[in-house]
C-alpha cells in the first residue's frame, strides 16, 4: 500500500460523490457569485469564491474535529439561522437596489468590489448558513464513521475545500464569459434583482421555518 492509499478511507468514493451533488444544487453562494460574476467579472467574484470555501472549511474543521454536539445546542443553531436570515435580507436587498444600467463588456460595470469586502461577503454567506454545519457533519460522521485515521479526515477535509472552491471559481469564470454577457448585455440588472429576490425568499424562508419551530 503506497502512501496515497493510505490517505483514502473506503468510503471516500460515497463522501466525494455525495457533496459534489449537493453543490450542484443552487443556493445563497450560487447567486450571490452569479450576481457579482455578472457585474464585476471574475475580478469582481473570485474572493468571493475564497470566502465562501474559507467558510466551508470552517465548518469543515468542526466536523473533522468531532464537534457534532453543536447540533445539541438549539440556541446556538437558531442564533446562526437568524443572523444567515439577516444577512440573506440584507445581501438580497442590495442586489434588488441595483441601478438599472447597461454592461459595459470592455470594462466591467460599476466599481469593482475590493478584496476585503468579496472575502466578507463570501465568508459571511457560508458561515450563516445553518445547513453547511449540519450538512458537513452528518457526512463526516454517516459517511466516514468512527474508523477513519486523522490522516483520512484531514485528507477529505481538504479534498471537499478545494472542490469548493475550484467549482465556485469555475462557475464565476462561465458566467463572466463575454458571449453570456453580450446577450445579457441590456437585462444583466434584471438577473441581479431576480439572485436578489431568491437570497430575499431565502432568508425570509428560514424565519418561517423557525416560526414553525417555536
Amino acid at each position: 500500500m503506497n502512501v496515497f492509499d493510505s490517505l483514502l478511507p473506503a468510503a471516500f468514493p460515497a463522501l466525494a460523490l455525495a457533496h459534489f451533488l449537493a453543490l450542484l444544487s443552487p443556493g445563497q453562494d450560487f447567486f450571490l457569485i452569479a450576481a457579482h460574476a455578472l457585474r464585476h467579472r471574475l475580478a469582481g467574484s473570485v474572493f468571493i469564491c475564497v470566502g465562501v470555501a474559507a467558510g466551508n472549511a470552517f465548518y469543515i474543521a468542526l466536523a473533522t474535529l468531532g464537534w457534532s454536539g453543536i447540533r445539541d445546542w438549539p440556541w446556538l443553531m437558531a442564533t446562526i439561522e437568524v443572523a444567515g436570515a439577516l444577512y440573506l435580507l440584507w445581501v438580497g436587498w442590495q442586489l434588488w437596489r441595483v441601478p438599472s444600467t447597461e454592461l459595459q463588456l470592455n470594462a466591467g460595470s460599476g466599481k469593482v468590489p475590493g478584496i476585503g469586502r468579496q472575502l466578507f461577503l463570501g465568508l459571511n454567506s457560508a458561515l450563516l448558513n445553518p445547513k453547511n454545519a449540519l450538512f458537513y457533519m452528518s457526512l463526516m460522521a454517516v459517511i466516514l464513521g468512527a474508523e477513519v485515521t486523522p490522516q483520512q479526515q484531514l485528507f477529505c477535509a481538504l479534498w471537499m475545500v478545494m472542490v469548493v472552491l475550484l467549482w465556485d471559481v469555475l462557475l464565476a469564470a462561465l458566467i463572466a464569459q463575454k458571449r453570456l454577457l453580450a446577450v445579457l448585455q441590456h437585462r444583466v440588472y434584471l438577473l441581479e434583482r431576480g439572485a436578489g429576490v431568491m437570497l430575499m425568499g431565502l432568508g425570509l424562508g428560514l424565519f418561517v421555518k423557525l416560526a414553525a419551530t417555536d
